[in-house]
């Protein structure tokens, strides 16, 4: 059985992409060699038995944020993590929480069937919490730029604010209000998380930048302003 795994593999019939997970090579990717994960990545997961959804830049991107074209597939699942090698699959970037929560999803058709990616509110914030997976806070907000439209976190799931630090969504309120212009959405976030009484603390914008003294501070946000977000990034 191996050996026959082996000899379609090399004749580019069928591809590995996780440790014993093959799919088969399409016509159309067959010059390649390989396949895009969204065509198995629904598959491979039923394979591990695992919960998911596609994430950060490629969330992005299907929902129609195109002005960033991820080189990486994003995709969160839960603990425990993979053991899988990235030369086993260099495409996908894994990443992990405790839960996901399927009211905060969308699904999609896809050529072998559907996939999960997260929806408009739930990638924004995880675009500003793990910003360091997708070059920085920049990037991300020029992301969250083309989804400003689209959210609404009064109407969002309550199981949302479950999902990301409240430094997060602080962040994250930030970047709607000054940055992206968006006083409405930012204004129905601060409204929400008063509701929760979730009762903001100052942290700094950034995590990886240093604190200067004396700090610029944005008073609503509770935000200790170390960066610049530089408009024409935007």
């Amino acid at each position: 059985m191996l050996n026959e795994l082996s000899r379609l593999a090399r004749k580019k019939i069928i591809t590995s992409v996780h440790n014993g997970f093959y799919v088969k090579v399409p016509v159309h990717y067959a010059a390649r060699g390989e396949v895009p994960p969204v065509f198995y990545i629904d598959q491979l997961m039923h394979h591990l038995g695992k919960p998911y959804y596609i994430s950060l830049l490629s969330a992005g991107q299907l929902l129609g944020a195109a002005h960033q074209r991820p080189q990486k597939f994003f995709v969160f699942t839960t603990f425990p993590a993979s053991s899988t090698s990235s030369r086993k699959n260099p495409h996908i970037v894994w990443n992990y929480r405790r839960d996901i929560f399927p009211e905060l999803l969308l699904r999609q058709n896809s050529e072998t069937g559907h996939v999960l990616y997260s929806g408009v509110e739930l990638t924004a914030v995880d675009l500003v919490q793990y910003e360091q997976f997708v070059g920085g806070l920049p990037i991300a907000a020029t992301v969250i730029s083309e989804l400003l439209d689209k959210v609404d976190y009064l109407k969002a799931p309550l199981c949302l604010f479950k999902t990301a630090s409240l430094a997060a969504f602080q962040r994250l309120g930030y970047i709607m209000e000054e940055i992206l212009g968006g006083s409405k959405q930012a204004d129905e976030l601060y409204c929400r998380l008063k509701k929760l009484n979730m009762n903001l603390r100052w942290v700094p914008l950034s995590r990886r930048h240093a604190l200067s003294t004396p700090c610029p501070k944005h008073t609503r946000w509770r935000l200790l302003i170390n960066t610049d977000i530089e408009a024409d990034e935007i």
